[in-house]
C-alpha cells in the first residue's frame, strides 16, 4: 500500500514537468517519448533542432542582447505549455544537439532550462564538450528507464531557478506578452497562444 502511494505521488509530481524531446530518428524519438511518459512526464517530440527552436519561439535566430525579446514572434510561437527540460540527440542533420544546446544556453529566456544530450557514440571529447557547454547529463543510447530516473533532480533544480527569478524580470516579460501587437496570454509563468 505504501509503495502504491509513493508511486502515485511520484506520478503526480512528474506530471508537472514538460519535456521537449528532439531526435531525427523516429525509433529513438518514440522510445524516449515512451520512457518519459512511463515516468509521468508530459512530452512534446520534434524531429530536428530547428523545429525545437521554432517550438520555443527562437525561430533559429539569435536573440538580441538588449531588453527586447525580438525573437518571440507571435506568428511562429507554438509553445502551449511551459518547457521544463530539453532532451536532444547529438547527431542530427542540419543542427546538431550540441548546436541546439549552445542556442538554448545563449538565450536570455531559456538558458536555465536543463538540457540533456543523447548519443549512440561514446566519444569522451564530445561528452566533455557538451557538459562544459552546460548540458546536465549525457546519455548513451539506447536510453533506459534508469537514465530517465536521473532527470528529476535537474528538473527540480530548474524549477527552483525559475521560482527565484526576480519579479521585475517576470513583470517585464508579462508586459511584452500583453502588449497590443501580441496575441498571447500568460498562464503559470508559461506562454499560451490565444
Amino acid at each position: 500500500m505504501a509503495v502504491d502511494m509513493a508511486r502515485a505521488a511520484n506520478r503526480a509530481t512528474g506530471a508537472q514537468f514538460h519535456v521537449l524531446a528532439v531526435d531525427d530518428s523516429i525509433i529513438d524519438r518514440k522510445l524516449i517519448e515512451r520512457l518519459l511518459k512511463t515516468s509521468s512526464y508530459q512530452v512534446t517530440a520534434v524531429d530536428s533542432g530547428s523545429k525545437a527552436l521554432e517550438f520555443l519561439g527562437l525561430n533559429g535566430e539569435n536573440e538580441q542582447r538588449d531588453s527586447e525579446p525580438a525573437s518571440f514572434s507571435p506568428d511562429h510561437y507554438h509553445q502551449h505549455i511551459e518547457i521544463n527540460m530539453i532532451i536532444t540527440d547529438y547527431c542530427m542533420p542540419g543542427m546538431s544537439g550540441y548546436d541546439l544546446l549552445k542556442k538554448i544556453k545563449e538565450s536570455k529566456y531559456f538558458k536555465d532550462i536543463p538540457v540533456v544530450i543523447m548519443s549512440s557514440e561514446n566519444v569522451p571529447s564530445r561528452i566533455n564538450r557538451c557538459l562544459e557547454e552546460g548540458a546536465e547529463e549525457f546519455f548513451l543510447k539506447p536510453v533506459q528507464l534508469s537514465d530517465v530516473n536521473k532527470l528529476r533532480p535537474h528538473l527540480m533544480k530548474g524549477r527552483c531557478k525559475e521560482e527565484d527569478q526576480p519579479s521585475n524580470k517576470r513583470k517585464g516579460m508579462e508586459e511584452i506578452v500583453n502588449s497590443p501587437d501580441r496575441t498571447r496570454t500568460r498562464y503559470n509563468d508559461g506562454l499560451t497562444l490565444v
